[in-house]
Formats: structure tokens, C-alpha cells, sequence
């Protein structure tokens, strides 16, 4: 399945270089293995809002083959992403979208990334980017690429979550630049998805502080917080 064009600007200058003592930012040895990581959706309640069985899930899972350190990401088509971000909990606090996000399901794979069109797939060796915090989506995007990698979609960034909760820290977030959104006249939107922590201010309210978030940022903007996640291109 394919989506927008894959658009690289130029940089406006070089990024600020960050050091950090965070954990290792990647899925490391111990990700869960698929039957677990199935079993874990099951137990989400993926299935219901889904419109399946359990077992319908678990079949579907069973015919991937993933390795040590393999992502179960969840097809959009299955489950559409902003119905997948209130599974997400942090503190005991569901995700949320944020208030002006309200077209995010409409955001695609850019066209340079394959996406397979099933409801269950992996992507493998997953990264955070935590070394390029402090660079836009523009300056990010053909550094990934030049790694020999590609972003992750906000679908997979979710579902990574998902499986890995502790990924998500306080100024270790991550964007998903792999989804962008099409203008009806032609171009991409400038926004680009992002999974970070509330703070509890302004429009996401008090009652929020310290729950996952999905919200966008400018592709031309560079923020502290914010790595960008990645995986290997197979």
C-alpha cells in the first residue's frame, strides 16, 4: 500500500548537537516475541474495535515470522490509527489526539514505503532516534534515508508503543515522519505526526498531564523532545 511523495527540503542550517544518558533507544533483545505481542492486542481489546475474533487475530499473526527484535504493527485498515492511541497508557492515563488533529487518519505512507497490505505486519529493528533530537522533519527525513533506513508511519509508531511502553519518556519521544497528509491542489501538508508526553497545559487540560499524546509539528521545526522513529529497510 503507498501513499503521498516522498518530498526531502533543504536544511536550514546545521542542528544542535545533543548528548543523552537515556536507555539504548531501540527494540533491544528483550521485545516481546509476535505470540506475545498478539496476545497483548488481544488483551488491548484490538479485536473488538477491530470487528474480529481473537483467534481471527492470532491466525492472521501466526503467519508472520519476526526476529528478536520485531514490531506487530497493526494496519490502519484493521483499526484506523486514532482509534488505536486511546490504548496507549502511561501512569494509568490513556492516549489521547490532540483537538486539532481531527484529519489524522487521513495521513498516508509516503510513497517510498512499502506497506503491507495485510492486517498484521513487522517492521524490524526499530530506533527512536534520540540522536536527532533537535532536527526538523526536513533535516531528519534524508539522514534516515541515508542510514539506509526509513520512518516510521504514525500507525507503527502507536503500535510501538503499544508493545513497548517504556520507550516513551519524559524528552524521549519520538515523531513518525513515514505518514504525511496530500493538499488537494497538489503538495504535502506541513504537519507531521509526533507520540510525546502531556505536560497538561494549554488545550490538552490538567487532567491529561503525563499521558501519551499524538499531536503534529511543522516539517520546517526542530524540537528538544522529539527524536524521530525509524526502522531497518527490508
Amino acid at each position: 500500500m503507498r501513499g503521498v511523495g516522498l518530498i526531502v527540503a533543504e536544511r536550514e542550517g546545521p542542528p544542535v548537537s545533543l548528548t543523552s544518558t537515556a536507555p539504548a533507544p531501540t527494540a533491544t533483545a528483550t521485545t516481546p516475541t509476535v505470540r506475545e505481542q498478539v496476545e497483548r492486542l488481544v488483551a488491548l481489546g484490538v479485536p473488538e474495535l477491530a470487528g474480529v475474533s481473537a483467534e481471527e487475530l492470532r491466525s492472521a499473526a501466526s503467519k508472520l515470522r519476526g526476529g528478536a527484535r520485531s514490531i506487530l504493527i497493526v494496519h490502519p485498515s484493521l483499526v484506523p490509527v486514532s482509534r488505536l492511541v486511546p490504548l496507549l497508557s502511561r501512569s494509568g492515563k490513556p492516549g489521547f489526539v490532540v483537538s486539532d488533529f481531527s484529519d489524522l487518519d487521513q495521513f498516508e505512507p509516503l510513497d517510498d514505503i512499502d506497506v503491507p497490505d495485510r492486517p498484521l505486519y513487522l517492521v524490524h529493528e526499530v530506533e527512536r532516534g534520540d540522536d536527532l533530537r533537535n532536527w526538523s522533519p526536513d533535516e531528519a527525513l534524508p539522514e534516515i534515508v541515508s542510514r539506509g533506513r526509513r520512518p516510521l508511519t504514525v500507525s507503527e509508531g502507536v503500535s510501538w508503543f503499544l508493545q513497548q511502553p517504556d520507550q516513551l519518556e519524559p524528552n524521549f519521544c519520538a515523531m513518525t515522519i513515514g505518514s504525511r497528509l496530500r493538499r488537494p491542489a497538489g503538495g504535502l501538508d506541513a504537519r507531521t505526526p509526533a507520540i510525546w508526553i502531556s505536560s497538561g497545559t494549554g488545550r490538552d487540560g490538567r487532567a491529561v498531564r503525563g499521558a501519551p499524546k499524538l499531536g503534529w509539528c511543522w516539517a520546517g521545526n526542530r524540537h528538544t523532545w522529539l527524536g524521530f522513529a525509524s526502522a531497518a529497510r527490508c
